[in-house]
């Protein structure tokens, strides 16, 4: 075989693997969620006007059978320390999901918020529809048909994420809830249908500070999260 082939065959695999990675982001969400926050509404509108109040998590890698109850919690224990608010709850969550390693949870989390962002700045419908809750779905398609119907357009890069923390965590009705506080620098400019800038700068490099709630139903067999609420910090 050809180095032309050897090459052509190891993208196609490495492709492959990461569509795998990508679909297994997020699973399904029941319940009530808060509204979804637009990322890009204008600060103007962001009180009162309406429009839609706004992660996706990469699957999670199992960890197989720990030694006793405080073996069980020793990712919760070398994440945050023991006696805290937060390291009870992630010991709950390790309860309902003996899976659950958090400090992978973030890592995800901070991929599928990148994913989210783009996609929404792009209009990109499809990549949100698998990502988000049907309710939070419904925040961003309604942000796009807005922008569209008024031949709006964002541009925007995405430069990364400062910071990613877990800052809640409950068990409720077989499902897991985790609120994480995010953030992240983007470049934003959004033009109207004659080019104009009106908002946003196409060269600053803004903050963005965001709490992200992912949750899953643990009687599932899906070990996917989905994106069920999110809230601007400002």
């Amino acid at each position: 075989m050809g180095s032309f082939d050897f090459v052509t065959i190891f993208f196609l695999v490495a492709a492959v693997v990461i569509f795998l990675q990508l679909r297994n982001v997020l699973g399904r969400r029941t319940g009530n969620e808060k509204p979804p926050f637009d990322p890009y509404s204008r600060r103007e509108n962001s009180e009162g006007a309406p429009g839609p109040d706004r992660g996706k998590v990469v699957t999670l890698p199992r960890r197989d059978g720990a030694d006793g109850e405080e073996g069980a919690y020793a990712v919760v224990d070398a994440f945050t320390p023991t006696g805290t608010p937060l390291n009870d709850s992630l010991r709950r969550v390790v309860d309902a999901d003996p899976s659950f390693d958090p400090k992978e949870f973030v890592n995800g989390a901070k991929m599928a918020y990148e994913m989210i962002v783009v996609a929404f700045a792009d209009g990109d419908r499809k990549t949100l529809k698998n990502l988000l809750s049907r309710e939070v779905y419904e925040g961003f398609d309604g942000a796009i048909s807005e922008r569209e119907g008024k031949g709006e357009v964002v541009k925007s890069s995405f430069v990364g994420i400062e910071k990613a923390d877990i800052v809640s965590a409950e068990v409720k009705d077989n499902e897991i809830n985790i609120t994480l506080r995010i953030i992240s620098q983007l470049i934003s400019a959004t033009y109207d249908k004659a080019g104009g800038l009106i908002d946003g700068d196409a060269e600053m490099v803004a903050e963005v500070n965001d709490l992200w709630t992912f949750a899953r139903d643990v009687r599932s067999r899906d070990p996917n999260w989905k994106l069920i609420a999110t809230e601007s910090e400002g």
